[in-house]
């Protein structure tokens, strides 16, 4: 099992960050050790100040592929949830000044938590779907699957041209703008239209 993330697609989240507007899907990986599931608490790491979240729809493939065409891609998933992107923004910041890679600021342990999946049939439109953070009982992010630069499809066909997918992989498909900064005893609750699907603690 490998985690997929797709960055800047979100044009709000993209200029919030003053990041380029991509004219294609970035993505990045994380290993499958930063996979935080079953509400299990984010252990802040002590080679960071400043870790920040960012709320994101997470798509399960449910079949092997590769060379997928986009009009086929909705067949190789069928449930989705939300997760955390965790990101060591200083770190992060540094490794971008050097032109160097973002694993050591996005790839640590635990730099994924990740909820409960549900059937995408159980939404009328799962490319209108509204999601939310709420961090100590107050909404902290917003967004909307109509927002993204790049849809579901779109990312699935355009990543599985380099890297083949399999059962099991997830895809992070992006935060929308909002994204800030997490402190030891946070409490996150993390929404797909009303209903709480990934719950946890910070400690």
């Amino acid at each position: 099992m490998k985690i997929i993330c797709i960055g800047r697609n979100y044009r709000e989240h993209a200029k919030e960050l003053n990041n380029a507007i991509p004219e294609k899907p970035v993505f990045f990986m994380k290993p499958d050790t930063a996979l935080l599931q079953k509400n299990n608490p984010f252990f802040y790491p002590d080679f960071s100040n400043d870790i920040h979240y960012e709320t994101e729809i997470v798509l399960k493939i449910n079949r092997n592929g590769k060379h997928i065409d986009e009009k086929f891609a909705p067949k190789y998933f069928n449930e989705i949830s939300v997760g955390i992107d965790f990101t060591a923004r200083d770190l992060q910041a540094e490794q971008k000044k050097k032109g160097l890679p973002w694993e050591i600021a996005k790839a640590f342990d635990g730099a994924a938590p990740i909820g409960k999946f549900i059937p995408k049939e159980n939404f009328a439109d799962i490319n209108n779907l509204n999601f939310s953070l709420k961090i100590n009982g107050k909404t902290r992010q917003q967004g909307n699957t109509s927002d993204m630069m790049f849809s579901f499809n779109r990312i699935i066909a355009y990543v599985s041209r380099f890297i083949s997918l399999k059962t099991g992989d997830l895809i992070f498909t992006g935060t929308p703008a909002g994204v800030g900064p997490t402190a030891i005893n946070d409490h996150f609750e993390v929404f797909i239209e009303n209903e709480k699907l990934l719950e946890f603690n910070v400690k």
